[in-house]
């Protein structure tokens, strides 16, 4: 038995695993709640928790159809409204997560409505005809173009 070491040394490592589980009850009552930034960086919607800040102080994030503060703690079951670059999503919140993970993993945070699904999905594709259909111009205008431009628009008022 010369491999096998008896010792001491798990000891401490042993306290403090049992520490850790006995505080878990504390830990479970503060992880069902959760910032509504870091919430939405977490589930992929903004790719830094600054970006979520500004969206939801510019009011393109409701909460249980009310503006919300950044700081605003939510649970499981909380409906979102986000607006994002034209787009519009109804989910509601399924886990909570601290750490930002893979795409398929945040996706399953959260559960759109088929309706919002089904609206997203028309406006993609509304859009997508647009540009095959050549409607938006191809370049930038110029200065004398925007000037011709600026002048239609006020003779038109």
């Amino acid at each position: 038995m010369a491999g096998i070491r008896r010792s001491c040394g798990n000891a401490p490592r042993l306290l403090n695993l049992m520490a850790r589980t006995r505080g878990s009850e504390d830990r479970s009552a503060a992880e069902d709640r959760m910032r509504l930034d870091k919430w939405l960086w977490a589930a992929r919607f903004f790719k830094t928790r600054q970006l979520a800040i500004d969206a939801i102080n510019g009011g393109k994030v409701h909460l249980n159809g009310q503006r919300a503060k950044p700081g605003k703690e939510i649970g499981i079951g909380a409906k979102l409204q986000i607006s994002k670059d034209q787009y519009l999503w109804d989910i509601t919140v399924l886990a909570l997560s601290a750490q930002r993970r893979p795409v398929a993993e945040a996706a399953l945070l959260y559960e759109e409505t088929p309706e919002s699904l089904a609206q997203r999905h028309a406006e993609i594709a509304r859009r997508r005809d647009e540009r095959s259909l050549g409607l938006q111009p191809e370049t930038k205008p110029n200065k004398k173009e925007r000037r011709q431009i600026h002048r239609f628009k006020r003779g038109a008022e």
